[in-house]
């Protein structure tokens, strides 16, 4: 689950650098990690049966 946040981070960081959009595309990418890390923990108890 941290790796989802800490690679949308980075990628969020990436491409804002490219693409000169501060901070919009980091927070963008931050919500959709952590939204993502969010989902999968309320799905595990699924996978454990």
């Amino acid at each position: 689950m941290a790796t989802t946040v800490l690679v949308s981070v980075l990628l969020g960081r990436y491409l804002d650098s490219l693409l000169d959009t501060t901070p919009w595309l980091l927070l963008l990418f931050s919500i959709l990690g952590i939204g993502a890390a969010i989902r999968v923990l309320f799905n595990m108890p699924k996978y454990k049966k």
